[in-house]
């Protein structure tokens, strides 16, 4: 084998490695449109179920259930700003433990401009004590690689070193699930400057799933999606580029390159975001996640079918 084949067989190594044990998010929306969810991911998954605004908690749980059902590990979410009281939060966990049996779950402030209740921010639910008194073993917490319209960048710093402290202390396995970007080098620049402030939790990085460059810029803007916006708004200037379909080859490429090679790298899991749809985002990480695939001059394609 020559050297640049060698070469290149390393790289498609680290990039299936980087791909393994993918987690995926859903919404009770969603779950309404996927009949069986044992048709599109493997057992034992772990999928994120969220809590959107204006949401019915029952929804999460409903859907939660549905998964434990069908052999997969549900990991909802718990929005802080839409939780109307401690009394309420502390019947959503029993919900939960009761109806479905959970250990893993993510915390988040929540893109509501008014608190429902006492709840502002993830940090005073951890606070309360109530995911430790009913069982949650492991927690995400919102990481902002390109930054968040809902919070100042002074204000996450001081969060995600409340949070770094908060498990020094209390023995809790957090991890920092971020929001999806495009381009790795802000995400790169990130983990350098968490690392450089104190910060110890794993990564799990949001990747964007297949979607059309009009649902990306869509998903985007609502989500106040910083720097890497230029990549899409730059594409998007060539209309006929708007409806084709984009994969994250080149992002997962440079993230598992960054991961492979440098030791201090935090990022840990890649958390997929299905924008354009569960199928097309689920059959393609897994057609990388096994090696499915051949490297280009940029990015890499899928040699399985994707539909």
């Amino acid at each position: 084998m020559s050297s640049a084949a060698a070469l290149a067989t390393d790289e498609k190594q680290q990039i299936a490695s980087f791909m393994q044990g993918f987690t995926i998010e859903t919404t009770p929306g969603s779950a309404a449109k996927i009949p069986d969810y044992r048709a599109l991911l493997r057992p034992g998954t772990l999928i994120a179920v969220t809590f959107l605004p204006g949401s019915d908690f029952a929804d999460t749980v409903a859907v939660a259930k549905r998964l434990k059902a069908e052999g997969f590990r549900p990991a909802p979410h718990f929005a802080a700003r839409s939780i109307p009281s401690k009394a309420a939060f502390e019947d959503y966990l029993v919900r939960l433990q009761g109806e479905v049996g959970i250990d893993e779950v993510v915390a988040l402030g929540g893109a509501v401009p008014q608190a429902l209740g006492p709840f502002e921010s993830s940090m005073q639910l951890l606070e309360t004590g109530l995911f430790d008194k009913h069982g949650i073993k492991k927690i995400g917490v919102a990481g902002h690689p390109e930054g968040s319209p809902d919070i100042t960048d002074k204000l996450i710093k001081e969060a995600l070193a409340w949070k770094n402290a908060f498990a020094e202390r209390t023995g809790a396995a957090l991890y920092i699930a971020t929001q999806f970007c495009f381009e790795a080098e802000p995400i790169i620049a990130w983990d350098k400057a968490i690392q450089a402030e104190g910060n110890r939790l794993p990564i799990h990085i949001g990747v964007p799933g297949l979607a059309t460059l009009k649902t990306l810029l869509g998903h985007a803007k609502a989500c106040g999606i910083g720097n890497s916006m230029r990549l899409l708004t730059k594409q998007a200037k060539n209309v006929a580029k708007l409806l084709v379909v984009n994969a994250p080859d080149q992002l997962v490429r440079d993230l598992a390159r960054y991961k492979a090679t440098d030791p201090k790298c935090g990022i840990r899991k890649v958390h997929m975001y299905p924008l354009g749809g569960m199928k097309k985002s689920a059959a393609w990480s897994y057609a990388v996640a096994d090696g499915a695939f051949e490297l280009k001059k940029k990015g890499f394609e899928v040699t399985r079918p994707i539909e």
